[in-house]
């Protein structure tokens, strides 16, 4: 990166990413600073170094009182994550170079898409394998990448086996999410028996294949769920068998390979509006039709058929006291949920512009609010899903969007029950149809943006322990980052020593 950099004419030293970003604190307005101001900052501060630190004692073998230990950490145990839709999409071997570096260097771990519509375009052909259409040669070759139908839906394995040799946590996402337009297969309704297809086609004329609840027609809307449950018993018995199927075939193809799955995405609009209720057959869901309780069903499957080492994960972009009544509901009825899934799309450049100006968007009361109503939950929150939006692409714009990253990722960072950070789009322009073309820590040219610089200082730099610590009764002492680390020194004999220690919480090894 420090090579990059260079080639580009940027910093990539401590103080010239402190220069660099100092410049960029001058893009926001004076209303901003009084938000953040010193006070937030070494409040965030403090919090970072009580949530996010550790101390250990470490006995050293053979060396003289007074030798120097080298303390390096090399890994963290704080995720900071992205999606890697776009592995070998990006039109040249250079740019998809660039790409998976970042993985290993500024990631250490990366989600890895399941959507179902393009995971399984054909019935009973799931995409587990990579083919020709899958490879850097085909992408490097199409001369509209957008255009093919699995643009950002790269087949699993090749991915998966990337990330085995870079050591990068794999996340999957998502198994069950009720959106038709992006998740469920364009083969599901076909299944229906026909007489019940032409019922289905009628509630939804403009496509029920594709399209939400803005086509649902009339009569339908007046529907209740028994009503629906009458008309159409052979499409939600379908339903529900594929809804299982899906989640049976992940876990039986994946076991603990893959670590952490996305379970259930986005359905706490459902459940807030009291439509997916046990005991029915039917969830006349905001997205549609959807399986009675399906929330509740795929927990229930994916806890019998996952190994018990496999983190399941609940996630949504409703970060409110729903959410977490939710959650907690699933929970009581004996679900097995191991983190809380937490999102922030900042989609609208707009509204990161506002933000500059001071506005009352993702405040530090805003998101600290947040965050105490999902913590309640008592689980460690991962925020899931970040989109934050450079509001113009050009100078201004890109160091908006690198002071809001920075000082958004502190403040996630300091919060106790965080685990975890995930940027969505590295790239601009690699977004899904509808998201803001500006949103990347890259150019499309795989061009280091400001708003890289600034969480590759935070991550690589500001909250990496690197220090010396002098042996004294044979052991050494120090306090740092929660991770891995790497301890050398030299023993009493002349020879160089090493050590791995790591420190998930106070130790005294």
């Amino acid at each position: 990166m420090a090579l990059l950099a260079a080639l580009l004419g940027v910093g990539s030293s401590a103080n010239g990413q402190e220069s660099t970003y100092q410049e960029a604190k001058g893009a926001m307005k004076e209303g901003y600073w009084k938000l953040w101001n010193d006070d937030v900052q070494k409040q965030i501060d403090q919090n970072i170094d009580k949530n996010r630190k550790a101390n250990a004692v470490v006995q050293i073998s053979n060396a003289a009182s007074g030798t120097n230990v080298h303390v390096e950490q090399i890994s963290h145990d704080f995720i900071f994550g992205a999606h890697i839709f776009n592995y070998d999409q990006l039109g040249t071997e250079e740019r998809n170079k660039r790409y998976k570096n970042l993985f290993g260097d500024l990631f250490n771990s990366a989600t890895i898409a399941f959507y179902w519509k393009k995971f399984e375009m054909q019935h009973d052909r799931p995409r587990f394998k990579e083919e020709y259409w899958d490879s850097e040669d085909f992408w490097n070759n199409s001369k509209d990448p957008k255009s093919q139908p699995h643009w950002r839906r790269p087949s699993p394995e090749a991915v998966i086996e990337f990330c085995e040799r870079a050591g990068v946590r794999m996340h999957g996402h998502p198994i069950i999410w009720g959106n038709r337009k992006w998740h469920h297969p364009e083969w599901l309704i076909d299944l229906a028996p026909e007489n019940e297809k032409a019922i289905i086609n009628g509630w939804f004329p403009e496509g029920a294949k594709n399209k939400d609840q803005e086509d649902m027609s009339a009569e339908y809307k007046k529907l209740t769920a028994d009503q629906i449950q009458q008309r159409i018993p052979g499409f939600l018995k379908i339903m529900e068998d594929e809804f299982e199927r899906r989640v049976v075939e992940i876990a039986q193809y994946y076991g603990d390979r893959i670590p952490s799955w996305d379970v259930v995405n986005e359905s706490a609009t459902d459940y807030s509006l009291g439509v997916m209720l046990p005991g029915k057959k039917v969830t006349k869901s905001h997205y549609g039709i959807m399986p009675g309780d399906y929330t509740f069903a795929a927990f229930k499957t994916a806890k019998a058929q996952f190994p018990k080492n496999v983190l399941l994960n609940i996630n949504d972009y409703k970060n409110d006291k729903s959410y977490l009544d939710q959650t907690k509901d699933l929970i009581k009825r004996g679900m097995k949920i191991d983190i809380l899934g937490s999102q922030m799309h900042l989609f609208n450049p707009k509204q990161c512009l506002d933000i500059a100006e001071g506005a009352n968007i993702e405040t530090p009361t805003i998101v600290k609010d947040k965050m105490k109503i999902l913590s309640e939950a008592n689980l460690p929150i991962h925020l899931s899903e970040i989109t934050i939006t450079a509001p113009a692409d050009d100078e201004r714009g890109r160091k908006i969007q690198a002071v809001v990253a920075r000082n958004l990722y502190r403040l996630w960072f300091s919060t106790e029950k965080m685990m975890g950070i995930t940027w969505w789009n590295i790239v601009d322009d690699c977004g899904a149809p509808g998201e803001p073309t500006t949103s990347g820590l890259f150019t499309r040219n795989m061009e280091p943006k400001p708003s890289y610089f600034a969480l590759n200082d935070l991550v690589n730099t500001e909250w990496k322990t690197k220090l010396d610590a002098k042996v004294e009764n044979n052991k050494i002492s120090f306090r740092g980052f929660k991770g891995k680390y790497r301890l050398t020194w030299k023993d009493k004999d002349g020879n160089f020593r090493e050590q791995i220690v790591e420190m998930k919480k106070d130790v005294n090894i």
